[in-house]
Parts: C-alpha cells; structure tokens; sequence
C-alpha cells in the first residue's frame, strides 16, 4: 500500500511557521526562543503577508518567505543564520543557514527571499 498525506496536513504546519512575526539574523544555531532573542543581530517584523503557500517540488508543499531590504543591525557579528519567531507566543518556529556575512554595527542586511518545504511521505 502507497503512503499519502494530504496538503491539507502538511499546510497545516507550513502555516504555523507563517505565523511567525520576526525574521531575525544570528550567529550560529539558537537553541530556543530565549537564545534567538539574545543572539539577535538584525530583525525585521513580518506578517501572514510575507508568507505563501504553494506546491513543492515532487508532491510536497513549501511555504515561501518574501526578502526583506535594508533590515537595521542592531548588533555587529557574523550572521550564518536566519531565524523565524512567534514573538507573542515565546516560539522559536525555524532555522535555516544563511552565507555567512559580517554585519557591521549601524548597517543595514537585506533577507533573499527563501522557503521551507515539507516532502510527502516516503
């Protein structure tokens, strides 16, 4: 027998991550919410509209993230990743890896457009 999940399941969690109201730049993996928030080198607000759900690639689904331009550096560092959070809630929803770029105090970072994909089943 075939494995089959419908994109109604695997939406349902792509639109928690599309929940988050903060995209923030940190250096290295945070562990938890806490640790994005003090790990925090530049962020930039989003909402639901900065999200979009579509077809991934095979027969998953994916969730787009709109870029984000001249995001202000709160902190100088080494940003090689990015991070997703749900502020009123105290989540940290994702992770991702970014190229590593130094972000000098005072600047300013631009976010690329970028997505998170969830595969059917295998």
């Amino acid at each position: 027998m075939a494995k089959w999940v419908a994109s109604a399941v695997l939406d349902g969690a792509l639109q928690r991550i599309a929940a988050a109201n903060r995209m923030v730049a940190l250096s290295g993996q945070p562990v938890d919410f806490a640790a994005a928030m003090a790990g925090m080198l530049a962020a930039a607000n989003v909402s639901i509209a900065d999200f979009s759900l579509e077809a991934g690639a095979g027969l998953g689904r994916r969730v787009l993230v709109a870029a984000k331009d001249a995001v202000p550096v709160v902190t100088q560092g080494m940003a090689d990743h990015v991070a997703l959070l749900d502020e009123a809630a105290g989540q940290l929803l994702y992770v991702t890896t970014c190229p590593a770029q130094e972000l000098p105090a005072g600047g300013t970072v631009n976010f690329a457009g970028w997505s998170v994909e969830i595969g059917a089943p295998a």
